[in-house]
């Protein structure tokens, strides 16, 4: 592998130079203000970030699963956002999963090594299970992980629908990055060179935050903007299903707090149940006839 430095996140940035002589307050306006540029960078990507959500949301309707596949604070944020979403919306643990080089010890101490296999990106695809009903999101800031590049050539040679996000332009990478979709937000130089934890580890987290948020969306785990999905597993949670519930209906506190013991404190069979004075196993009917979406199936027991 030839040395970095083409790659934009690892040159270095004019604007920080002299940070190691700045105040505090003048050096995190600095950090701060480079931050700035993250949301605009990504927001030119929302073409493919809509072409991501749409094959995401197909795959998981039929059964499917993503595939988050990434190496160091990548690999990282792809197991947090995929860890995110079973408290969240109630999803399967399943549904959506975060693959790291190096395996679960990476999460909490570098194993720079582990990236560097094509085949052991591809190995650990096999390893999972990965099959045509699923995506696999391969997430690299360089893009030119081997781990990374292993895994999505392995996806695509299978006719698995892929997904690549990265930090750097492709037409800089010694190497073609194959996949089907490309997402590409340029965060330019980091404030400290090659930290790629700091812009392009922000722009990987908020990319992410999207594609699940905009496809559990799709899938009907929110109702408005209220996570009528959620599990409620701590007092936190069971005080926010019951606000959610007393939201959407105009009910009191105990009274909702009944309907969601009945309800096995799941909020959209509560709102339902509520709504369209039904039992939980009638509300349990309408969720599954309306492939849980809630809003289809309060406007069905609505309709005259």
């Amino acid at each position: 592998m030839a040395g970095a430095k083409g790659l934009v996140t690892e040159q270095r940035n004019e604007r920080t130079k002299d940070i190691d002589t700045l105040s505090t307050e003048e050096m995190l306006r600095r950090i701060n203000d480079e931050d700035k540029k993250v949301p605009y960078a990504v927001e030119e990507t929302i073409p493919e970030i809509t072409e991501a959500v749409d094959v995401v949301t197909n795959q998981l309707r039929a059964g499917g699963s993503l595939f988050y596949v990434g190496a160091g604070t990548s690999g990282r944020l792809g197991v947090l956002d995929a860890s995110e979403c079973p408290p969240t919306y109630r999803s399967d643990p399943e549904q959506v999963q975060g693959i790291i080089a190096g395996g679960k010890e990476a999460l909490v101490r570098s194993i720079e090594g582990a990236e560097d296999y094509e085949e052991d990106g591809a190995q650990a695809l096999r390893d999972n299970g990965v099959d045509t009903g699923d995506v696999v999101c391969g997430i690299a800031t360089s893009g030119r992980t081997p781990y990374v590049l292993g895994a999505l050539k392995y996806a695509k040679e299978q006719g698995i629908p892929t997904i690549a996000l990265i930090c750097n332009p492709v037409e800089h990478l010694e190497e073609e990055v194959v996949t089907d979709i490309l997402i590409n937000p340029i965060v330019g130089p980091e404030v400290i060179t090659g930290s790629t934890r700091m812009k392009a580890g922000t722009a990987t987290k908020l990319v992410l935050n999207m594609i699940t948020t905009a496809a559990m969306i799709k899938l009907g785990k929110v109702y408005g903007n209220l996570m009528v999905d959620l599990t409620a597993v701590n007092k936190k949670l069971i005080d926010r299903s019951q606000r959610i519930v007393m939201e959407v209906t105009g009910v009191d506190r105990d009274k909702v707090t009944e309907v969601l013991e009945a309800a096995e404190y799941k909020v959209k069979n509560a709102i339902l149940m509520t709504l369209a004075d039904v039992d939980f196993q009638r509300s349990q009917e309408l969720l599954e006839k309306h492939q849980g979406m809630l809003r289809q199936a309060i406007n069905a027991v609505s309709s005259p």
